[in-house]
């Protein structure tokens, strides 16, 4: 049995790149495929191997999200044709479900009302699996290769039963079998090894991909109607808008597919010259700012936003795109956001007014001061304790609510919903103060859906 050691895996990251071992043809498919991703390549070839060759039980694959990881491990098992199997362990939220899915993959099973499900394999256990697996192998006649598990999003497997991840890391053992485990995860193996200890993985890190990088893997989407150097021009203008908040490729990407037709449509229209980048930038500034407002959202699709981008041109200005434009809410958070607006805009003197029942005739002007004759709206909100908004909300809501950590947690979703501002520090001794950063059109909206006149609670519109 060949024994790849961590020393051997950081010489062949850190040694010049060398395929000449390897068939040119194929070298030069993956390296139109695989971009940036060299040093990983020579090193996961140099430890797969040959097919007929035994290879490390398990490899451990991490990196941060959209580094290239599953889609390398995928390309490199496909391209050299290696019997392999990958699971995406967020599909699977048992070990029963894992095991079915590994198993007639590697049949080339699958559930359907077609086939009557007659000849998909069912296992329940780790015992079972193994067995299972060694009749598979020998039906399928892969004796004399490695078979290739691959686990995608492997941090799902800490969830599962104790056995599982242990079981795995020594599969090879425990089936007898030329098989290989490789994980997928974001998280470092630190996190994932075992209190009790365990076989080792051979770990392999995928870097993040550098602004160069970025550039060189966006330039090769260009359309052909265009040249690659008017898309590079492009793809430069996109990272010095989007990088320093996004280093995603999977969301550069998408940000790059739904701005480009409007930063080409002077070209096309016969206006600017593709080497004119000045004008180019103009014209596509201010939608690159609006996009920055949803960006990892992915409220509305490309055809949406496509269109929104053509109403927006008709009406001669930009609609954002805010999550606040058609956020949903749960029942009793829209009677929090609209008492938190009302104690936001309201002087607390003026709750007895708006809330109690015998609290007689009070004219405006009667407690109307010098300093309050600007109006509450263009002053802007202004910090409230959460006694006096929960006192506003069991007032206004139409039914009886009890207190409980229910609506306490509601309160915490709308400020991480940035709807309410928590102001000034949590170990406070006078309890938390909050403010309402949601405007007027807004909480008129949200109160049309729960069918509640929130001008009538207003004092500017008494």
């Amino acid at each position: 049995m060949v024994v790849f050691t961590k020393d051997f895996i950081g010489y062949l990251e850190m040694s010049e790149i060398d395929y000449a071992d390897y068939p040119k043809d194929k070298i030069i498919l993956l390296k139109e495929k695989l971009i940036c991703r060299d040093a990983q390549i020579v090193t996961l070839l140099s430890l797969l191997g040959e097919p007929q060759h035994y290879s490390y039980p398990s490899f451990f694959v991490y990196g941060h999200t959209a580094t290239g990881k599953t889609y390398v491990i995928q390309t490199l098992l496909e391209t050299y044709k290696f019997p392999h199997i990958i699971v995406n362990c967020v599909e699977c939220f048992s070990s029963r479900m894992l095991f079915e899915q590994i198993l007639n993959q590697l049949q080339g099973n699958w559930l359907s009302s077609e086939n009557e499900c007659i000849s998909y394999l069912r296992c329940n256990t780790l015992n079972e699996f193994v067995l299972l697996f060694k009749q598979v192998v020998r039906e399928q006649n892969l004796l004399n290769q490695t078979v290739y598990i691959v686990l995608d999003n492997a941090e799902q497997l800490r969830e599962m039963d104790a056995n599982l991840l242990p079981g795995f890391l020594r599969f090879q053992e425990l089936a007898e079998t030329n098989v290989t485990v490789i994980f997928i995860s974001e998280i470092v193996w630190e996190k994932f090894r075992p209190n009790t200890g365990c076989f080792e993985p051979l770990t392999l890190y995928f870097p993040d991909y550098s602004i160069d990088d970025i550039l060189k893997i966006l330039s090769h989407d260009y359309p052909p109607e265009f040249s690659a150097d008017f898309y590079m021009s492009y793809i430069n203008i996109l990272l010095g808008v989007f990088y320093t908040v996004c280093r995603d490729l999977k969301e550069l990407r998408h940000l790059a597919a739904i701005n480009f037709p409007k930063f080409c449509e002077p070209v096309q229209k016969g206006d600017v010259s593709e080497v004119d980048t000045r004008r180019l930038w103009r014209n596509i500034e201010p939608h690159l700012k609006k996009a920055m407002q949803t960006v990892y959202l992915r409220e509305i699709s490309s055809s949406q936003w496509e269109r929104l981008q053509q109403e927006d041109e008709d009406s001669g200005h930009l609609k954002g795109l805010s999550a606040h434009a058609h956020v949903e809410l749960p029942y009793y958070s829209k009677f929090l956001l609209i008492a938190a607006y009302l104690s936001s805009y309201n002087p607390a003197r003026t709750d007895k007014r708006f809330f109690m029942k015998h609290h007689g005739k009070i004219k405006k002007s009667s407690f109307l001061k010098k300093h309050e004759k600007t109006s509450n709206h263009l002053l802007g909100p202004k910090p409230f304790p959460l006694d006096r908004l929960l006192a506003i909300f069991y007032s206004i809501v139409d039914s009886r609510v009890t207190p409980s950590a229910n609506v306490f947690s509601q309160i915490t979703t709308l400020v991480a919903l940035q709807l309410l501002t928590q102001v000034g520090h949590d170990d406070q001794l006078d309890g938390p103060k909050y403010k309402c950063t949601a405007s007027l059109d807004f909480i008129r909206a949200i109160a049309r859906t729960v069918n509640f006149d929130i001008v009538r609670y207003l004092y500017d519109f008494l």
